[in-house]
Formats: C-alpha cells, sequence, structure tokens
C-alpha cells in the first residue's frame, strides 16, 4: 500500500476504498487532450482495470495538450501509446488497448464487465451513444468537452438523468479542436476534473458526481455549478446512432454529404439529398431510413424535419466516427 500511502490516509478511502477501486473496472473512450491527464490519474490511483478506445495516432500538433506522448510517439495508435505509458507509471493497472474507433455496434462488447464509462472523445455523437447504452443498463457515465478556454464535466446514468435529459437534441453546429483551437490547461483542468469525478463514484463518495454539472470558463475566470438530479428523460424515444456492421438491405441510405466533401460514401447504394432538400424530399415510408453526415449534426437535424412529417423508423450515422 505504499504507493497509495497518502491517499488511503483519507478516512473516506482508507484501505477499504483502495481495495474498491483496485477491483473497479472502467472504459475510457478516447485517448487524447482529456486522456492525457486523466488516464494516469486513473491509473496513479490504483484503478485495477482500464479498456481504452482510440482509433487516432499522435501528430505533431497534439503534443501541447495530449502530454502523455512524447515526439517518439508522433505517427503511432494513441491507444497503445497510452497503454505503454501507463504501464511505466503503475504496472499494477491492467490497460486493455483497442486502436480503432468505438463504433455503436461494438459497444455491447465494450461495456461488458464495465463499472463505470469516461467519454473523453470530446465528440457530439459518441456522447449521445454513450449515454443511450449507459442510461438502461444503470452505468456512469463522466463526459467532458473543452473547446478554447471553456469547457464542462458532468456525471451522469447510472441512477442519474442521462445526457439527453440536458442536451435532448444534438446542437445545429459546433466547433472543434481542428476549427477553433484550444489552450492545453483547459484541456487537462476538465481531464483532472474527469478524473476526480470518476474516483469519486467509484469510491462511493458523497455527494455524488452523478447529476452534477460543472461549467469551466478560463475567458472570464469563472466556475458555475448545477445539479440536475430531477431532470426528466425525453418523452420521445431516441434515434438510434449504428455503424455499417447494423445497416441492412432494405434501409433507404441517405448521404447528406456533397460528392466534392463525401466522394465515397458509407455504402455503394445511397441516395445523396442535402439538407436544404430533405423538406421536399418523399421519404419511403415501407423503409428505415438511414440519415448520414460527417458528424452527426446535420443527420440528426433531417431527421427532426423527417419526424415532423410523422417518419419514425430513422438512424443516423456520423461518418467521421466510423
Amino acid at each position: 500500500m505504499t504507493r497509495y500511502q497518502r491517499q488511503t490516509m483519507l478516512p473516506e478511502i482508507g484501505e477499504a476504498g483502495q481495495q474498491r477501486l483496485s477491483r473497479s473496472r472502467v472504459l475510457v473512450v478516447g485517448a487524447g487532450g482529456l486522456s492525457a491527464t486523466l488516464l494516469p490519474l486513473l491509473a496513479g490511483a490504483g484503478v485495477g482495470f482500464i479498456r481504452l478506445y482510440d482509433g487516432d495516432s499522435v501528430e505533431l500538433h497534439n503534443l501541447h495538450r495530449q502530454t502523455l506522448f512524447g515526439v517518439d510517439d508522433v505517427g503511432q495508435p494513441k491507444a497503445l501509446c497510452a497503454q505503454r505509458a501507463l504501464a511505466q507509471r503503475n504496472p499494477e493497472c491492467v490497460v486493455e488497448a483497442h486502436p480503432h474507433r468505438l463504433s455503436a455496434s461494438q459497444l455491447p462488447d465494450a461495456l461488458a464487465g464495465i463499472d463505470l464509462v469516461v467519454d473523453a472523445a470530446d465528440n457530439f455523437a459518441i456522447t449521445y451513444q454513450l449515454s443511450d447504452e449507459c442510461y438502461p443498463r444503470g452505468l456512469p457515465l463522466i463526459c467532458a468537452s473543452v473547446l478554447g478556454r471553456k469547457g464542462y464535466v458532468g456525471g451522469f446514468c447510472g441512477g442519474a438523468p442521462g445526457y439527453r435529459a440536458l442536451f435532448p437534441q444534438l446542437p445545429a453546429a459546433a466547433g472543434n479542436c481542428n476549427t477553433a483551437g484550444v489552450m492545453g490547461p483547459a484541456v487537462a483542468t476538465l481531464g483532472a476534473m474527469q478524473a476526480q469525478m470518476a474516483l469519486s463514484q467509484l469510491l462511493q463518495l458523497t455527494p455524488s458526481p452523478l447529476g452534477c454539472m460543472i461549467h469551466c470558463d478560463f475567458v472570464d475566470w469563472h466556475l458555475r455549478q448545477f445539479r440536475f438530479d430531477d431532470a426528466p428523460e425525453p418523452e420521445e424515444p431516441a434515434i438510434p446512432f449504428i455503424d455499417r456492421a447494423m445497416l441492412t438491405a432494405e434501409d433507404c441510405i441517405v448521404e447528406l454529404r456533397s460528392p466534392e466533401e463525401a466522394p465515397e460514401s458509407v455504402a455503394e447504394r445511397v441516395e445523396r439529398i442535402l439538407p436544404p432538400q430533405i423538406a421536399a424530399w418523399q421519404a419511403p415510408t415501407d423503409r428505415r431510413i438511414v440519415l448520414v453526415c460527417a458528424s452527426g449534426m446535420r443527420a440528426a437535424q433531417a431527421a427532426e424535419k423527417l419526424a415532423g412529417r410523422g417518419i419514425t423508423r430513422l438512424a443516423l450515422m456520423a461518418a467521421n466516427t466510423l
């Protein structure tokens, strides 16, 4: 217990809490900026098992904020680099690395035997998928997102409301690190807060981090916290995200991206219909309609218009997450 001595001195943790952490199994989705701080803190605290998914490789422009990696890691899969780095920090923590993106059809296997899920992908489509799977299973989900010098962290599911209780629909538009930029310390701060929330939930500390949202603003220098324990779940069933493995021969696949944006779509037989044309499109009523775009946002907006016309057999695909 020498490694965890300063932690077990806390009366709310002690040896019993440390043993609880050693038996804990955590799924982490994303090995980028948030995880650069999150993962060493989870492993350092003595979490016994981490299942990690990330399909990207380390690039030079990652290094200013993804401090788990070094120059020698450039070009290598992030998940495998993170696995090596954590093994050096705490070999008692078993890291099961999956160097590919976690898609909808893989979620049941990814969640098998897991006690808590951390969404560190900073991708709306993945967040909704994780929440939709964690909520009925009663699995706690810790989410965070950062852009520029602002971000949030929150605890969902596991007895608390799901992500859709606060955000029923995908946003109409949103930037990302590639288009709007981000500061490394802001990312590290939110990653550390994710780790604290995750460890507090695994240790069953009170008050629970589930049902709590914290907004961090490093522009105007303030933090705002609120609880949403009683937020109602949406009455309408969620339109699911799917992946290629979940397509059927009967599906009507609608590609919302232009040929210039996506010369090759997710399947051979697709209808290309740009978002402004959806309102006038005569959609089939006897087939499931699968709406495809890059992030899922345009697909969600098109699905909302079709649902308003009484079309209920809908699914979404975010091509950038496949």
